[in-house]
């Protein structure tokens, strides 16, 4: 009895430990061709989406769409900490297949430039991996399972979860012309059990996530 109330003050400890474990917010990445534009973006209260351009755009005029292959970002302000290069490679496939189709349904999908037609560009900038063990632990232990919940209301992180940091430029495709740039983060709901079995579920979570964001934007 007594070992097994042991084991359950070290878990409960670690628990709390890992209550401050989030991602870094994303920045304003220096090798970005928009970075000259971003601005602080007062509206948003998440701190999902810090930095943002836009310009005028009348996105009903728009019916094509150039989805640019996804760039893995080298810069030296990047926020891969140490995921490996096999793992930044897979997200960026991930986001590649997962962007261009949820954009196919109000977009076609062309490859030159041309009238009524934009040019996206994804950038994968960052991304943390779920933590072994402790990541679905943290969900399912009562402790964590407390912060997950009041993080959960929040729309905030999970502890021990993954996370996935990018950037989006929109162009005119024709001019060249920046249309939207914004850089963000995204993450699973912090009640999510099922993102958090996998390193980079909940990275894939993030993507699905971003992907929906824009497509909502765009319409």
């Amino acid at each position: 009895m007594a070992n097994t109330c042991r084991i359950g003050a070290i878990f409960a400890l670690v628990s709390l430990v890992v209550t401050g474990c989030t991602t870094p917010n994303p920045v304003v990445y220096e090798g970005l061709a928009s970075a000259a534009e971003l601005l602080p973006n007062t509206v948003d209260k998440s701190g999902r989406e810090p930095f943002r351009y836009q310009g005028n755009a009348d996105w009903s005029q728009y019916d094509k769409i150039i989805v640019d292959p996804v760039t893995v970002y080298k810069g030296r302000d990047n926020q891969f900490g140490k995921v490996p290069d096999k793992d930044r490679s897979e997200l960026a496939g991930y986001m590649q297949a997962t962007f261009t189709g949820r954009l196919r349904g109000r977009f076609a999908m062309v490859a030159a430039p041309g009238p009524q037609t934009l040019r996206l560009r994804l950038t994968l900038t960052g991304a943390k991996t779920t933590t072994p063990v402790l990541g679905p632990f943290s969900h399912l232990d009562v402790g964590g399972g407390v912060y997950n919940g009041v993080q959960a209301v929040r729309g905030r992180e999970g502890a021990m979860t993954g996370s996935v940091t990018y950037a989006v430029e929109v162009y005119d495709a024709a001019s060249d012309r920046l249309l939207l740039a914004y850089v963000a983060k995204q993450y699973p709901n912090a009640m999510n059990v099922g993102a958090t079995f996998g390193a980079l579920k909940a990275s894939m979570v993030g993507i699905d996530k971003a992907a929906d964001e824009l497509a909502q934007k765009l319409r």
